[in-house]
């Protein structure tokens, strides 16, 4: 029987999955990584690159590295979304031929499916590499919130990207269904998801049988941990322009540093409670002499900075339960999903707003990917 793969296709990291001998399991690159960066670059000799590697040259080659084109699938040009990433990325988001946007690297011009193809390509190849077979058939995940553009513009890129794919998931659908894999429970449950470009809240029942009835699912696809970052990024240069009256946004290869930054201490800062970020050499001041930024940030001042971006997926939270006509005791579990429930400050919100620990048993980079595997499996 021909292999199904999971592919949770995410705005700033992807992973593979695949059931083996009755186990799902997440399927590591070549660099040892389960999750892959979500990224395309294409180099001055025309190479192209993705993952890790497009990463690990974006400062230097800022305009040509493509990240969270999830953002933008199936969006047309002149919506609010497409016209703010063009202020925040330091890529060129183009018009396209039927009032879509597209993504110019270098002398071409890609639709926003091939630039999610190459990720998927990616990931296609690091499955082959370790199954050691060829394969065709994939299970996608997608936002529950995704409309139908959205949803076809990832089908399309799965065509594009030599991939059948035989079905689309809404993310919280199947980080549920690896909740429930093997377990034989009834429980009705939230899945809290929070990724790095958007944010989900579905409420669910699970039977014992493995049917699942979503209650109600809500969202919002422009809220995730890229705009966490931009506060960061916001406050280092709002800082930096006081101190010396230049606007790093300005500058490319400056942004994209500053990208790079505000996202590593964030991070380090669910581990530790203030951090320092230390950029040399920023940018030259008008009288030649280079400029560095340090500054100390602590994870109170990241809380104060996102404590509206956090009150929002509460009211989502909110509203879902409404809908589903559920209490918050008549919830058994909160499944956290996403890199940013890494963060103290968004459990602590949840566990207050639900008033339970979420569950531990989960992996939030990984589970998305384990339950379109397990839905692929199955079909």
């Amino acid at each position: 029987m021909e292999r199904v793969i999971g592919i949770d296709l995410g705005t700033f990291n992807s992973c593979v999955a695949v059931v083996e001998n009755g186990t799902p399991v997440v399927i590591a690159n070549r660099g040892g990584y389960k999750v892959t960066p979500s990224m395309v670059a294409v180099t001055e000799g025309g190479k192209r690159l993705v993952g890790h590697i497009a990463k690990r040259q974006a400062v230097t080659n800022a305009e040509n590295t493509v990240f969270a084109a999830k953002r933008l699938i199936g969006r047309k040009w002149d919506t609010p979304q497409v016209k703010n990433a063009i202020q925040t990325c330091p890529f060129h988001i183009v018009e396209g031929p039927h009032g879509d946007c597209r993504i110019k690297m270098r002398d071409k011009v890609y639709s926003i499916p091939e630039v999610s193809a190459m990720v998927l390509q990616e990931m296609k190849m690091v499955a082959e590499d370790y199954l050691g077979e060829e394969v065709n058939k994939v299970v996608v995940t997608v936002p529950a919130y995704f409309n139908d553009n959205q949803r076809q513009a990832t089908k399309d890129a799965g065509a594009i990207s030599g991939l059948d794919v035989i079905r689309i998931i809404n993310e919280p659908t199947s980080a549920a269904l690896a909740y429930g894999f093997g377990k034989n429970i009834d429980r009705t449950v939230a899945v809290f998801d929070l990724g790095g470009g958007t944010f989900d809240i579905s409420i669910l029942e699970i039977a014992s049988s493995g049917v699942f009835k979503v209650l109600s699912t809500a969202g919002d696809t422009f809220l995730g941990g890229e705009d966490f970052d931009q506060r960061v990024i916001d406050w280092l240069v709002e800082g930096f322009e006081h101190e010396h009256g230049i606007d790093l946004r300005q500058d490319r290869m400056a942004l994209q540093r500053l990208k790079d930054a505000a996202e590593k201490a964030k991070c380090e800062l669910s581990a530790v409670t203030e951090t320092e970020v230390n950029l040399p050499f920023i940018i030259s001041s008008t009288r030649n002499e280079a400029l560095h930024l340090q500054r100390l940030l602590t994870r109170a001042t990241l809380e104060g900075l996102t404590a509206d971006l956090i009150d929002r997926t509460v009211q989502i939270c909110e509203l879902t339960l409404g809908e589903a006509g559920l209490d918050k005791d008549e919830l058994e579990d909160i499944i956290l999903v996403g890199g940013m429930t890494r963060m103290p400050k968004v459990q602590e919100r949840v566990t207050k707003f639900f008033q339970r620990d979420p569950c531990k048993g989960v992996h939030p980079d990984e589970v998305v990917g384990l339950g379109a595997s397990i839905q692929g499996a199955a079909l």
